[in-house]
């Protein structure tokens, strides 16, 4: 056996409770596919161009400046069918995800479980073959289906109207940012209300976006209980307020019950409030945005909604606005007349559009069946069960010698919990991300925080709705074992991982653009570079 596999069971339970995984992954010697090229080769035989179709490219081709149009065809890779299948067949046993193994980590971030069945919806020829270019009378049943998403986010928001055209979560709180500025820009306040507050354990792109816009950001740290100091809104308060946007719970997991008052008191200044609520797994049918106070907000339907994330896309973030914010919302909007729907500009005041077309209307579809399903009743059980979850989880997991969870001592979180490996480090060297690679080593998911690592050591946890108390139980087990090594053998986690692909980085490529290369000829222009200079 594995030497870093030692002291695990060979049965899989004992007393029906799941034991550590004697786990191997594939490990894969692939090349990326533009290395397996061989010119002539074909995967599948593209059918010849019809004559019609041809002469009009040329024609509308005729029309551009002769710099735009190619000189050569694409340098795609020529590979025949067998090989792109065992390519990426062999690419797909080295990665992880929901199907295969315990996603806790990040899990109302981008990985909770997506019922297979909304992806046979998605996948049903009257959806995957629309086009984006129908006439809208062969598309009323996709256009009722998102009049009724709609509906439905209005509900558990508050708000009075909502766009489907973001692309991504941040996208849409881009979205609001845009929104905000055309509000300021028809009321004369663009640039003279220019800063925009949040919180430190908000996410980094409420920041973000607010910059792209122009607006400054004041940022606000916690108290000593992990609240967002109220008295320090109190004074990042002025004339110059636009915005606050916030995240509630922040990525603490610790629920901010005094929101009511801070949202008061920006408008009480004259600003706007923004809620980022990119992951409301444990409030929907709890809390809304509007009673709150906000705006705006935002909702991530590939988060919360049980979508997939798909590494970064596709995606939809909705923007969720009040009635006086309606009409800045991106265009094209869905209208419903005498039982006919339709897709129209939405006017002077909207900030445009986000995206091509009417957004990513797979995704809309999978969440929307998603809701459809659970109904009311169920959409709150969901929350139930995942605030259920978290807090179990973190009353086990702090068992673990070495780990706490800073702030609110006590206190219940909502939907996650950023733990701390401080003590574990100070006592054994081993870092929060070498625990992550460790963790690979038993196909369970892990991951630290956003930068700034406010946190000490960060490990953030959020088990969703999507798992058992068993499975809880084998996340937890595999902390506790890495524990043990940490403090009994901390050289086996030091020089993980020895059971899978992934590996430890080198974090210096990150912080040096002279290395990076955003295409494979970039890389092999720069790595030819770096080769020939070492020759001479």
């Amino acid at each position: 056996m594995n030497q870093a596999m030692h002291n695990i069971s060979l049965s899989r339970f004992t007393n029906g409770r799941a034991n550590l995984r004697r786990y191997h992954q594939a490990r894969w010697d692939e090349p990326v596919i533009f290395e397996l090229s061989q010119r002539g080769e074909r995967g599948v035989l593209v059918p010849e161009l019809e004559p019609e179709v041809a002469a009009a490219t040329s024609e509308a081709l005729s029309g551009l400046p002769a710099g735009m149009l190619r000189i050569e065809a694409p340098r795609l890779p020529e590979i025949a069918q067998n090989r792109v299948l065992r390519h990426y067949l062999r690419l797909s046993q080295q990665t992880l995800g929901a199907d295969l193994n315990v996603d806790v980590g990040q899990g109302t971030c981008t990985i909770k479980y997506s019922p297979k069945v909304n992806e046979q919806l998605a996948r049903d020829a009257r959806m995957s073959e629309l086009h984006p270019l129908q006439d809208v009378d062969t598309v009323q049943g996709l256009l009722h289906m998102y009049h009724q998403v709609h509906a439905l986010l209005m509900e558990v928001s508050g708000m009075d109207a909502v766009s489907l055209q973001a692309r991504s979560g941040s996208q849409a709180i881009y979205g609001n940012f845009a929104v905000l500025r055309a509000y300021q820009e028809d009321a004369g306040t663009y640039g003279v209300r220019d800063e925009v507050i949040t919180t430190i354990f908000s996410h980094p792109s409420d920041a973000a976006c607010a910059r792209l816009l122009g607006y400054k950001v004041i940022t606000l740290y916690p108290d000593a209980d992990g609240f967002p100091d109220l008295e320090a809104l109190r004074a990042a308060l002025s004339p110059r307020t636009a915005a606050l946007i916030i995240t509630n719970p922040e990525d603490t997991g610790i629920f901010n019950k005094k929101i009511r008052q801070f949202t008061d008191l920006v408008r009480a200044a004259g600003g706007l409030n923004i809620y980022d609520q990119a992951n409301a797994n444990g409030l929907l049918g709890i809390t809304r945005a509007r009673e709150a106070g906000f705006d705006m907000c935002q909702f991530n339907l590939h988060k919360t909604f049980a979508t997939p994330h798909s590494c970064g896309g596709p995606a939809v973030g909705a923007m969720c606005v009040t009635q006086a914010l309606e009409r800045f919302l991106p265009s094209p909007k869905i209208m419903l007349r005498e039982g006919r729907y339709s897709v129209e500009d939405a006017g002077p005041d909207s900030i445009g559009k986000l995206s091509a077309f009417m957004g990513a209307a797979s995704i809309v579809l999978r969440a929307y069946a998603w809701v459809m399903n659970l109904g009311a009743k169920g959409l709150r059980e969901v929350s139930e069960i995942a605030v259920l979850n978290n807090n179990y989880m973190m009353h086990e997991l702090l068992k673990i010698p070495g780990l706490s969870a800073p702030y609110a001592p006590g206190k219940r979180r909502i939907e996650q919990v950023r733990y701390s490996w401080e003590k574990l480090h100070a006592d054994t060297g081993i870092r929060s991300d070498q625990i992550g690679i460790r963790a690979a080593d038993f196909g369970v998911h892990y991951w630290t925080s956003h930068h700034p690592f406010v946190v000490p050591e960060p490990a953030t946890v959020e088990p969703t709705e999507s798992f058992s108390q068993a499975d809880l139980d084998e996340f937890v087990d595999v902390m506790r074992h890495i524990a043990h090594e940490a403090y009994t053998d901390p050289e086996i986690v030091r020089s993980a991982p020895h059971n899978c692909p992934v590996h430890a980085i080198d974090g210096s490529v990150l912080d040096d653009p002279k290395r990076w290369a955003m295409t494979w000829r970039g890389y092999q222009r720069k790595l030819l570079d770096q080769e020939t200079k070492q020759g001479a």
